[in-house]
Parts: structure tokens; sequence; C-alpha cells
């Protein structure tokens, strides 16, 4: 029988490179489904594990731990999918789309899908759950105003992942800390030094932008938004009360109540105000959930469905657990890969190979950066471009008494924020499913995840906002060396 050998970084590399030739080439230019293609790229990375010893029981429960991991993230997304038809379904969005095209300005909508995505994503802690509700509203607000909607949905994404990196409720912020060694807090609080700047410059640029031709009028005209207007008028009563399952949300999220129950709550209310205040049927409530909300639901005297604009169509027609099976497919065929490279210590030899020759905190927190980069890319997860990188450098930062914190910033900056904007990522794949707009267009508008990571650099090499390890972790440290030394 064959005994396992040492990876070497050529087979390492080749699953990975095969990867982004198959989804370089064949999703993003011949428009190929990912799927099949990631399959390809993990019957690659298996070959080459079989090759080295590795038998495939060892690849198959690799497998399976990544799906198990992911699981969680599975849920949440098919309850986003209830979310977001329910609260159609009883008018909240279409409320706030209603209302939010009347006041608020064009030119400033960007700005406002920025604060506002931001805002409840810091109360709920998940950058899903921020783009699924407020994100789809601000999306039916740009599409009423004519604004650029990849820019729209770029900004919606900025904000949601400020608001993600610095909840305490956040999972990746949780997540983070742990791996590296830190503390959720003192996480959070040097957070502030690289994640402000890079959303202060994000909101200048919006600013400028919504007041230039870049996001002109591109969809709707004055006379389509008033018809648009009426058409929602026409379909929905409007009652303030709507906002209650919002509401909802936000106080399960401040309570600290488990996510999936909150939301799973929150689309019960909804369905049941959906009876009461819009008078729509039970039976088209839950077909709604599965199969999402639509015009034809609608059965008001002197309403048409037949009649009703493609641009309302658009905004209405949206939600159910059905839309999210496909990120949900794309997801398991990203843990497959994920699986077969991480146990059969591919992943581990690359990161490694990243670290030879770095002499500098510049350099190592550059070589962070570029790992966790690099496992977004492989990878797709948030989780493992933290977890990964943070269980192989904890040590090397705790050598050059360097403050966990630094790690964790660093993980955040490049591994969280980084992943959305992968197109065959399952962040990547949900943003672009719920906001109606591909990756590689709301990519170069979701500004705030590229930047972070910059000041995270730049701050390596000037030694500004850099924390020395305190008389705690370098005791630590030199315990972790003695022990490692016997």
């Amino acid at each position: 029988m064959q005994t396992q050998q040492s990876m070497s970084k050529i087979a390492a590399y080749t699953p990975v490179v095969a990867m982004l030739l198959l989804l370089g080439v064949g999703y993003g230019y011949f428009h190929w489904r990912p799927e099949p293609l990631l399959l390809i790229a993990t019957m690659i990375a298996g070959f080459i594990a079989l090759s080295v010893g590795y038998k495939w029981e060892d690849l198959h429960e690799g497998i399976l731990e990544k799906i198990n991991q992911g699981m969680p993230a599975i849920l949440i997304l098919i309850s986003v999918g209830i979310l977001i038809a329910t609260w159609m379904f009883s008018g909240t969005i279409p409320m706030v789309i209603y209302f939010g095209m009347q006041y608020i300005e064009p030119e400033y909508i960007l700005v406002v899908a920025c604060i506002g995505s931001a805002i409840v994503a810091t109360m709920t802690g998940t950058s899903w759950g921020a783009v699924g509700t407020v994100g789809v509203a601000f999306m039916g607000i740009a599409t009423g105003l004519g604004v650029s909607l990849p820019a729209t949905a770029g900004a919606v994404v900025a904000g949601a992942y400020f608001g993600d990196k610095l909840s305490p409720l956040s999972d990746t912020t949780n997540l983070a800390p742990l791996s590296a060694g830190s503390s959720l807090y003192e996480h959070i609080g040097h957070m502030l030094y690289t994640t402000i700047p890079a959303f202060a410059i994000s909101l200048i640029i919006y600013f400028f932008a919504g007041n230039s031709d870049l996001v002109g009028t591109t969809v709707a005209t004055p006379e389509k938004m008033e018809i648009m207007l009426s058409t929602l008028d026409t379909m929905f009563e409007w009652n303030f009360s709507l906002i209650i399952p919002v509401l909802v949300v936000l106080v399960g999220a401040l309570k600290k109540w488990p996510s999936l129950v909150v939301m799973l709550g929150a689309s019960v209310l909804a369905f049941a105000m959906g009876i009461i205040f819009q008078g729509f049927d039970a039976k088209d409530g839950f077909h709604a959930m599965v199969k999402g909300f639509n015009v034809t639901m609608v059965h008001k005297d002197g309403f048409d469905s037949s009649s009703v604009t493609w641009e309302v169509t658009r905004l209405i027609n949206r939600g159910g657990m059905m839309s999210m099976m496909g990120t949900c497919l794309i997801a398991f065929c990203a843990f497959a890969f994920a699986g077969v490279m991480s146990k059969s210590g591919a992943l581990e030899v690359i990161l490694t190979s990243l670290l030879k020759g770095v002499k500098t905190t510049g350099g190592l927190i550059t070589t962070t950066v570029a790992s966790c980069i690099t496992m977004a890319i492989v990878t797709g997860s948030s989780y493992l471009s933290i977890l990964v990188p943070g269980e192989m450098y904890r040590d090397e930062y705790k050598r050059r008494n360097l403050a966990a914190r630094n790690l964790s910033r660093t993980l955040e900056d490049s591994g969280t924020v980084t992943v959305p904007l992968v197109p065959w990522s399952m962040a990547g794949v949900y943003m672009a499913s719920t906001l109606g707009v591909p990756v590689l267009d709301f990519a170069p508008w979701a500004v705030f995840c590229y930047i972070g990571w910059v000041f995270a650099i730049v701050y390596g090499y000037t030694g500004f906002g850099i924390a020395k390890a305190d008389n705690e972790e370098t005791a630590e440290s030199v315990n972790t060396v003695a022990t490692e030394n016997v």
C-alpha cells in the first residue's frame, strides 16, 4: 500500500492554477457554469492527493468536514430567501421602496445605501441579512430613480461588510480574534485604524460619483417612476406597522438570539401581516416562501397583473427558497474543492511557501494579506480565509513581539471583505443573485472591500497603528517557544 508523501509545491499549486484557469477562462470569458468547472478542479486536486498516498476515504472525510462547517451558512441562506419573499408578501420591502423613491435624491442614493446597509449589518451582525433586506430595497429605489445598479449594488455590499466587520454579533468578527489569539473588543477597536479611513474614502467616492455623470439615469424616466409608484400604491396597503418585522430582526440581534430563529420568526410575522393587511391568500404565501413572491398573487379590484411594467416585476418578483438553490449548489462544489485541498495538506504547503524570506513587519502583514486573498480566491470561504492563515501565522506574530490583534485585524481586512468580490464564492454568488447584478459589475464599486488591506500594508511598513505584544502575550510566546524546544 502506498504511504503518504510530502506534498511538493508544484503539486500543491497545480490545482489552484487549474481552478483559476478554468474559472477565469471558462466562467469569466465563455460564461460557462462554474459548478462543473469547480468539480473538474476538485478532481485534479483529488488525483494529485491520491498520487502522493492519500486514500479516497481521507478526501471524502475532508469534503464532509467542509460541508458540515458550511451547513449553518446554508441554512441562513435558505432562511434569507424565505425572509425576502415574506417581506415582499407583507409589503415591508415595497413600502421602503415606495417612500425611498420619493424622498431620497438620486445624487445621494449611493451614500445613503452604503450608510443604511452599514447600520443594519452592524446591528444584526450579518452582511447577508443587510443585503437581503435593506439592500434589496435600495436596489429598488435605485431602479426607480434611474441610478446605476452596479454602483448601487457596490455601495450596498461595501456598507454591509463595513457593518459586518465591526459588529460584535458577526461570526467572522468573532472568528478572527479566536483564530489569532486576541479578544473580541480589542480586535474591534484595533480594526478602526483601517476600517474607518476605508469607509470614509468610500463615502467620498460615492458622494462625488452621485453628483457626476458616472451613475446618471440609465433605467428610469420621471414618467416611468410615476408609473412604478402608482403601481406599487395600487398593489399594497401602506401601514407603518409593516416595519415591525425589521424591528424584530434588530431586537433579536441586540438580544443575541439565534439568527436562524430570528429570521424565521420575522418571516412568520411578515406572512401573517401579508394576510391581514394586504389581503393575500395563505396558499400564495406558502408558495412565495418556496418560489418567491409574484405580482400575480395580487387580486385587488382594478389591478391587472399582466399590465405591470417590467421595472416593477423586477423589483417585486423576488425571494423564495428556490432562489437560493443555485447559491447552495455552487457552495457545495466549492466545499468539495476546499475539503480536498485542506485534507491533502496542499493549502498548508502554499501558505508556508509564501512565508519564506519575510523579514519585516510590513513584509509579514503583506504576506498575511496575500495569503488571505489567496484563500478567499481558492476556497471562496470567508471562514477558511480567516482560519487557515490565522493558524499559520499566529506563532510568527508572537515571535516578532506583535500583538495578536494585528493579525486578527489583517485577517478581516483581507479575508472577510475579499470573499464577496470572488464570483464563484458563496458570498459573491449570494450578493449577485440577491441584488441582481453580476459580481464583476459591482466589484469596482465595492470600494471599501479592497481599500482596508491597503491601509494594513501601509501601517505595517510605517509602524503606525501596529500594536506590540503586552507582557501576557510575550510570556505566552516564550512558553510556546520553550515547549516547542522541549
